[in-house]
């Protein structure tokens, strides 16, 4: 069970989405505008948001915005829901560190699922694997889901994380679209390819002078060098 805030004005959404939450066993409050949406997020301190974009008083971004940059809020999961389903709304969304974002109309059923999915990969254990790398200018550390560049902190959401080490983890391997959203996404319904590449693009800005140990793989998908020495000083130049 996750303690869940839904944050939508649309007041009949709302209570439906509430209703299939709590019979899927969690605990969950709801909020109709932005500004009451942030304050019971940060009273409740859930697991994970339900974020609508246009909310009333405060958009969804800036909820989002405000949330993952206080370090007390910034590891609860996020995902946007809108009926704007352009790619630059998609781009902005993740730019805010969203986790996920999910376009109106959706299914109700599908939607628990893609919470379930989202807990269940942030929630899994780590074996008794080396949790601790280290490949060129990039350390991941598993277990605390941190990365660092060159020794700085780069703060990634938690499908970044998760899609940065499932590249490293089958590394040298060329991992195509669909199994990407399989793997990292766990359900591939209403989620597009467009969306893998998205999060790429984004993940491979931040991760700066590491961003071409990713190598897009054309018309098949991506894939991470098998060595650090694969890419000239590693400068990602």
């Amino acid at each position: 069970m996750a303690r869940i805030a839904v944050v939508e004005d649309e007041v009949d959404l709302c209570h439906v989405i509430e209703f299939n939450l709590a019979q899927a066993g969690h605990e969950v409050r709801v909020a109709e505008s932005g500004r009451a949406g942030l304050e019971l997020i940060q009273s409740f301190k859930p697991d994970l948001v339900l974020l609508d974009v246009m909310l009333p008083e405060m958009s969804g971004l800036e909820v989002c915005r405000q949330l993952k940059s206080a370090p007390e809020t910034k590891g609860i999961l996020v995902i946007m829901l809108t009926a704007r389903g352009d790619e630059i709304d998609r781009v902005v969304g993740f730019e805010m560190g969203a986790d996920d974002y999910v376009v109106k109309p959706f299914s109700v059923r599908e939607l628990v699922l893609r919470v379930a999915a989202l807990l269940r990969r942030v929630a899994e254990p780590k074996g008794p694997a080396e949790t601790l790398i280290t490949f060129g200018n990039l350390k991941l550390d598993l277990e605390a889901h941190r990365v660092w560049v060159q020794g700085v902190e780069v703060e990634l959401t938690a499908l970044e994380f998760r899609l940065l080490t499932l590249l490293y983890e089958r590394r040298d391997r060329v991992q195509s679209r669909s199994t990407l959203l399989d793997v990292v996404w766990g359900i591939s319904a209403e989620v597009t390819t467009r969306t893998v590449d998205t999060h790429v693009k984004r993940l491979r800005e931040k991760l700066g002078v590491a961003r071409d140990y990713i190598e897009t793989v054309r018309g098949v998908g991506y894939r991470f060098v098998a060595d650090p020495a694969e890419v000239r000083d590693g400068s990602g130049a």
